[in-house]
């Protein structure tokens, strides 16, 4: 079980699957770190929340295409992001779902 932001790091280091027991978020978000954005893309867009499209839009800034996560924060009622501040937008989701 991952219980802070470092033992998801360590995860992304040490495992070619998620953790057991992570939610879709988080998975997602693991999925996104590893750089498999199309497993990543498609559990957030079933993600049916205010959550749901914040990952959505940091998935969208990962891949660069600016408008749709622009329109995704939106959604999310969450400022937008640039690409210079991926990691730290991730760190930000992964706490925001620890």
């Amino acid at each position: 079980m991952i219980e802070d932001l470092a033992a998801m790091k360590q995860s992304l280091a040490a495992d070619t699957e998620p953790p057991e027991g992570l939610g879709d978020e988080l998975r997602s978000l693991w999925y996104a770190k590893k750089g498999d954005w199309e497993s990543a893309h498609n559990i957030a867009q079933d993600i049916d929340t205010k959550m749901g499209s914040w990952i959505h839009a940091l998935l969208h800034l990962i891949e660069g295409d600016l408008g749709n996560a622009g329109y995704w924060y939106a959604r999310a009622g969450r400022p937008a992001r640039t690409p210079d501040e991926i990691d730290a937008a991730w760190e930000e989701l992964v706490q925001a779902n620890l």
